[in-house]
């Protein structure tokens, strides 16, 4: 179609853009020409997931690399320069640093970046305000940046990171919102994969789903879940193992299973009675929501972000970072008020359903470029 507005996705990894553009590059593509940056570990991730969109790959390095990095900047300004594209979106703060630099030295008139945590919020020193100027330098060069919840922006207005009036909250928050079709009650599921869990149809099920490391609250929650001393209780933890911390509980407790990263997360809430999200940092925490749509309620900390996913004590509980005491008595709670769980779940699905569908959220996303591109 002659005359359409182009905008340039950028990404560090396929990981951000399967968890959060899909349903937006999806709607988006009727009505701009897309392009996805990423670092392309598969070069048809996108066709896989019925999506006909250009692909370009750059080999972006996770951590900080001065060489590398430099050249990603280079390769970034060169596409810029020779595409012209109305408009640069970013998400994760190595894509957001190096686009929104590339972006605003070629010109483009719009820079958007999605803020969806900060890495040094728990950080102290010279470690903190490095990181903080990076998100400051990436707020200060973006045209318009979306956050994805109301307390994480209070805490970058707070914090000088960005100007109010150039920072926005999509509805209740969230990049992505829920897919209401995936994430679900599944009894059939639940049963089936119980079984080759081998976990009995009476038993309790907590659940971690995520990257299994420090900041996150792992550690935390194993304890916690260990202090209750809840025989007939399960904590499933999903997700890369990224501390190697399995090797220190496999063998030790039978009742905690590791199960890895896995494709279908949707599964593993359907199977479970209540998500834990321990984390010292988090944007918003979408599994929260992707937990609620499945009726199932929360233990998440009380941090900004995780605060906007749950209604406190009407859709989830919730404790003080590093808390493990308090982490055990509620989990002990809720494996004793079995109707307290269930109303908590009904609570959290009708919300998540009302709020957080997908369809919400790419509406949001549609109204905002066609007020920014026109």
């Amino acid at each position: 179609m002659a005359n359409r507005k182009s905008i340039c996705f950028v990404a560090t990894v396929e990981f951000a853009v399967s968890a959060f553009l899909l349903s937006h590059l999806k709607e988006l593509s009727k009505y701009y020409d897309l392009t996805v940056i990423v670092n392309l570990k598969n070069p048809n991730f996108l066709i896989d997931k019925k999506l006909n969109i250009k692909l370009v790959n750059i080999n972006f390095s996770r951590k900080i690399n001065i060489i590398s990095d430099l050249l990603s900047l280079i390769q970034l300004a060169y596409l810029f320069l020779i595409k012209k594209y109305d408009a640069v979106h970013s998400i994760t703060p190595k894509a957001g640093l190096l686009a929104m630099i590339a972006s605003f030295l070629t010109f483009t008139p719009v820079r958007v970046h999605c803020f969806t945590g900060q890495v040094w919020s728990t950080k102290s020193g010279l470690s903190r305000l490095f990181l903080k100027l990076i998100d400051k330098i990436i707020g200060n060069l973006s045209t318009q940046n979306i956050v994805d919840s109301k307390s994480q922006y209070d805490f970058l207005v707070k914090e000088n990171v960005l100007n109010k009036d150039k920072a926005l909250v999509f509805g209740s928050g969230s990049v992505s919102g829920v897919d209401l079709l995936k994430f679900k009650p599944n009894t059939k599921v639940k049963s089936s994969l119980r079984k080759k869990l081998k976990i009995s149809p009476s038993s309790f099920v907590f659940v971690f789903l995520g990257r299994l490391n420090s900041d996150k609250g792992i550690h935390d929650l194993i304890n916690a879940f260990i202090s209750t001393d809840l025989k007939s209780a399960y904590l499933l933890l999903v997700g890369p193992d990224e501390e190697n911390i399995s090797s220190k509980f496999k063998g030790n407790q039978s009742n905690i299973i590791f199960s890895g990263l896995i494709s279908s997360p949707q599964d593993f809430l359907a199977v479970s009675d209540v998500l834990c999200l321990p984390s010292y940092r988090e944007g918003f925490g979408n599994v929260v929501i992707e937990a609620a749509a499945t009726g199932v309620p929360s233990i998440v900390s009380n941090i900004y972000g995780l605060s906007d996913a749950i209604v406190l004590n009407k859709t989830g509980l919730a404790h003080e970072p590093h808390d493990v005491q308090e982490i055990t008595k509620l989990m002990k709670s809720l494996f004793n008020n079995r109707k307290l769980v269930m109303d908590l779940g009904k609570a959290a699905k009708k919300r998540a359903i009302s709020e957080f569908d997908s369809k919400i959220l790419v509406k949001h996303w549609k109204i905002f470029y066609n007020h920014n591109l026109t």
